[in-house]
């Protein structure tokens, strides 16, 4: 089973969002979705348990033992590190780092980035990590400090997701971005495309 880690230690980095709307978007092309919630806040299997039967179905795990086909979704805890990100990185095949631009958000995320630069299973290529920017608006001195802070860190910065009501609208319906009108979400849906084409 494929596994793919949404992490950082600080909270309020985005975490619950891009695991919900990640599986989301596996499940509506019809993959066999698992979403496993470590935080202790439960926020993603709250999102979960108010999802309609009517939607793609995503299931809950409790443990990371299991097998066979689909794609699990790990939201991971704020305060991720040492043994317990050595542990979780061992079981998956890719990690995705979210990041908001602010100058807490960015000191924090640069001492994980580099606890997970000098995880064996990332330096070895078994383990890929990206980046992606959250709640990022373009036109603000914020987002030039987020580009500024990333332009040397040799990972791949995959998109900045915008600040959105789509996000909110969806989470307190138990839905993704993936499962709104196309028309209200098609600036959305394009900033997801590089997160798309680097999980396939």
């Amino acid at each position: 089973m494929k596994t793919i880690l949404i992490a950082n230690p600080k909270g309020g980095a985005g975490k619950t969002t891009l695991s919900t709307n990640l599986a989301g978007y596996l499940a509506a092309r019809g993959e066999t979705v698992f979403l496993w919630d470590l935080d202790r806040q439960k926020s993603a299997l709250h999102w979960l348990s108010t999802r309609s039967a009517d939607l793609p179905p995503i299931q809950r795990l409790d443990s990371g033992r299991q097998k066979g086909e689909g794609v699990l979704v790990l939201d991971s805890p704020a305060g991720l590190h040492g043994d317990k990100l050595n542990d979780l990185i061992k079981r998956v095949e890719q990690v995705i780092v979210p990041i908001v631009p602010s100058s807490f958000d960015l000191a924090a995320t640069r001492v994980f980035l580099d606890e997970l630069l000098e995880e064996k299973a990332v330096r070895k290529g078994k383990t890929f990590v990206a980046i992606v920017g959250m709640r990022v608006d373009a036109r603000t001195r914020a987002a030039e400090k987020l580009d500024a802070f990333l332009a040397p860190i040799d990972l791949p910065v995959l998109t900045h997701l915008r600040d959105t009501q789509n996000y909110v609208t969806a989470a307190f319906e138990g839905k993704s971005i993936f499962d709104l009108a196309p028309s209200l979400v098609a600036q959305d849906v394009a900033q997801w495309q590089p997160i798309i084409d680097w999980i396939e």
